[in-house]
């Protein structure tokens, strides 16, 4: 799961800063403790320096090591009681000044060998929800806030449902591929339909779902995606083109990529070329896409070349909008 380099960084720094933070109040509290009881100190410096002769007891040559280890050991087991008397007469738990990690499972570090420990994955789950939410409103947008009432229950035109029955087969298909993301036989979505039906709305609440399941997901605009492919490919060289090949990275990369509003950029060989490297590296990798957008996929197909389009028709689930604008409809009721 390759988490953007900047979510990545700040989570990081979280766990080192928790880290600290942790090990100031310990010192802070070992400090008050041994000025409160001097005999404290001396206890801890026993029980280290019993740890070293259990070692040297173990090497010995000559003597009993068995005997010796547990002589050593029923040494320690006393000082460890008197601790806990002592801590316990000012009101602290035996272990208050152990050095103890918050995740006993790395130790703090973030890994676990060479995969990253569940610890860390939380962090850059939250880091990376506060990123998705400078281009995407995912503050009350979630599965359990979706409203169908919004939706009309006569029946469509053409369609043969009304648009709440729609919605709500939308709705459930959207809620299984994030909620079993990964495990969903359904890997690519394409969002079709009207702006103001809710397609945004439900792309957020597959990017939180997915989020909080540890994957990195990248959400960003058609524009701003050809934008960056544009400027990776004439400004190599540039610090700008650099960081244009940081962004495409991400976008080739990421566990889930949502591509909103695709049919807004303006039409030419370079966004042919680039949305046909984006979804074919996607493809042949095996990730997820969710692309949303005004245009039909009958639409699609004479928009852009053969290849994309035939990609687009035989490996992305087309998911229908259709009805009255939400937007509007919740605007007269305010």
């Amino acid at each position: 799961m390759p988490y953007d380099a900047n979510v990545m960084r700040r989570a990081t720094e979280r766990l080192e800063t928790e880290r600290l933070a942790r090990s100031d109040r310990t010192e802070r509290l070992r400090a008050w403790a041994y000025a409160q009881e001097p005999r404290l100190a001396q206890l801890d410096r026993q029980l280290q320096s019993t740890m070293s002769q259990l070692v040297a007891a173990a090497l010995r040559r000559g003597e009993d090591p068995v005997q010796a280890v547990r002589a050593v050991r029923t040494q320690n087991l006393e000082l460890q009681r008197q601790r806990a008397v002592l801590l316990g007469a000012l009101g602290q738990p035996e272990d208050a000044l152990d050095d103890k990690p918050d995740c006993p499972l790395c130790k703090d570090t973030g890994w676990q060998g060479a995969q990253m420990c569940t610890c860390l994955q939380r962090l850059c789950a939250q880091e990376q929800i506060q990123e998705l939410s400078k281009l995407l409103d995912l503050g009350e947008q979630s599965f359990d806030a979706f409203r169908l009432d919004y939706y009309s229950t006569s029946p469509w035109p053409e369609m043969g449902c009304s648009p709440q029955e729609n919605m709500e087969a939308v709705r459930d298909i959207c809620w299984g591929y994030a909620q079993k993301f990964g495990r969903f036989p359904i890997k690519n979505l394409f969002l079709s339909g009207p702006p103001g039906l809710g397609k945004t709305f439900l792309s957020a609440c597959i990017a939180r779902t997915v989020s909080e399941s540890g994957r990195s997901v990248v959400y960003d605009t058609a524009i701003s995606i050809f934008t960056q492919f544009e400027t990776r490919k004439f400004q190599r060289g540039s610090q700008d083109g650099q960081e244009a090949k940081d962004e495409t990275r991400r976008y080739l990369g990421c566990d889930l990529l949502i591509l909103d509003d695709l049919g807004s950029e303006v039409p030419n060989q370079v966004t042919q070329s680039s949305l046909y490297e984006l979804i074919n590296t996607r493809l042949v990798g095996g990730r997820h896409t969710v692309i949303s957008s005004n245009l039909t996929m009958e639409e699609a197909a004479r928009r852009y070349a053969p290849q994309i389009a035939s990609r687009l028709e035989g490996e992305y689930h087309l998911l229908r909008f259709f009805g009255d604008d939400i937007r509007l409809l919740k605007k007269r009721l305010q």
